[in-house]
């Protein structure tokens, strides 16, 4: 397996990571902001919800109609493009006096972010050596989880000084940063596939991706239990409302710990076995949350469940086995979009139940229903044979 500090040495790796980092900060500062921008306008924990995961419900869209670009289009002109997208965005969120619905309204740029995604993972799997994805995606999870702490306690403490309006232009401004990172420092490379992208390429190779059910069951295990959990973490801003930087940043901590176990220090044949362990200690710990406890209690909770996002390093390695290289920016895509869809769909669910009862039971109820579709696919998977990589269709390209 490749070192950390080897990926570093591996052209256009850097300039990806580092526009990513870029991003990861900007999303983080500015969904922190525009949460407690509705929040404080509306006093709606659904709203409040949906403001900061709401665009994630956009993906589904972008995962259905434009999905087949992630394997068409020049990466580098397609990642700038985005980052570009996302900070004209941000700043329009940031219009004084700007009403409450034409925030949501901007919420749109999920459709581009189901993009980006594909187009991301597949250069990373494409600049990569072969044993280079499972620690090149680790190492980005991990610059992801501290980029989320100093983004979530940077963000609190600028909320405690700044509007949360003029903390949207600072992430605009970092989407900058990333834009710039990305065009200066990627080659032009052509795309992996050939073809232009259309509605009806993207169906054929989700089609295709969907018809195994080996990826089925992968995908389902990618998207749902993941999903429902961040349905817990949505409610932050209505359970702690003057500590819920503190929240999202003790588990983005523990998100980086579970990455790092996961990724560098378990052995590949331990490592298989761990999915459905890590998605059930990614659940379990919000259950504590039906008994409302304090906030160091909360954080702790919050900490030891993130650890259970490390799972996904394990689904993905499967993913990729289970995918040929040239659908595997689409495949990887689809995991993506899938995933954030869930997760919006589900911080929208869990708004819900908190409006009707409170913030702590909608994180019980979100906890609980992650731990039975854990159980679920695990005993579903256990019924089905572990196959080799299948070859692309032909159809599909």
């Amino acid at each position: 397996m490749s070192s950390y500090r080897s990926l570093f040495r591996t052209p256009e790796f850097t300039p990806l990571f580092l526009g990513s980092a870029a991003q990861t900060a900007a999303q983080t500062v500015g969904g922190l902001a525009l949460g407690t921008l509705v929040y404080r306008a509306t006093g709606s924990p659904l709203l409040s919800a949906v403001s900061m995961f709401g665009p994630s419900l956009a993906q589904v869209l972008g995962a259905t109609f434009l999905l087949s670009g992630a394997d068409r289009l020049p990466p580098r002109t397609a990642l700038s493009v985005i980052a570009l997208a996302f900070a004209a965005g941000t700043a329009v969120q940031a219009v004084p006096g700007l009403p409450v619905g034409a925030v949501f309204g901007v919420l749109l740029l999920g459709l581009v972010a189901s993009l980006g995604g594909g187009v991301r993972w597949g250069l990373l799997n494409e600049i990569l050596a072969k044993d280079g994805y499972l620690p090149g995606r680790s190492l980005f999870n991990m610059m992801s989880g501290l980029m989320q702490i100093a983004g979530f306690a940077t963000g609190g403490a600028l909320l405690a000084l700044l509007s949360p309006r003029v903390c949207l232009l600072l992430a605009a401004a970092l989407y900058l940063l990333s834009a710039l990172a990305l065009r200066l420092g990627l080659s032009a490379r052509p795309a992996r596939s050939g073809g232009r992208p259309s509605a009806a390429a993207t169906w054929r190779t989700n089609a295709l991706l969907w018809s195994s059910r080996p990826r089925r069951l992968t995908y389902l295990g990618l998207w749902l239990p993941n999903g429902l959990v961040v349905g817990c973490e949505s409610l932050y801003v209505p359970y702690a409302p003057h500590a819920a930087g503190t929240l999202f940043a003790c588990g983005a901590f523990g998100m980086l710990a579970g990455d790092v176990t996961v990724g560098r220090l378990v052995p590949s044949a331990v490592r298989r076995r761990l999915a459905t362990p890590l998605l059930l200690l990614l659940a379990t710990p919000y259950l504590v949350f039906c008994a409302h406890p304090p906030l160091p209690v909360a954080a702790v909770c919050a900490t030891v469940a993130s650890v259970g996002f490390g799972a996904s390093l394990v689904q993905q390695e499967r993913l990729m086995e289970l995918t040929p290289d040239e659908l595997a920016g689409q495949a990887l895509g689809l995991h993506s979009s899938g995933m954030l869809t869930m997760q919006g769909v589900s911080a929208s669910l869990a708004g819900a139940v908190a409006q009707l009862t409170s913030p702590a039971a909608g994180m019980t109820t979100m906890a609980a229903g992650s731990v039975c579709v854990t159980l679920a696919l695990a005993t579903a998977a256990r019924r089905s044979p572990r196959p080799g990589r299948e070859p692309a269709a032909a159809e599909a390209r």
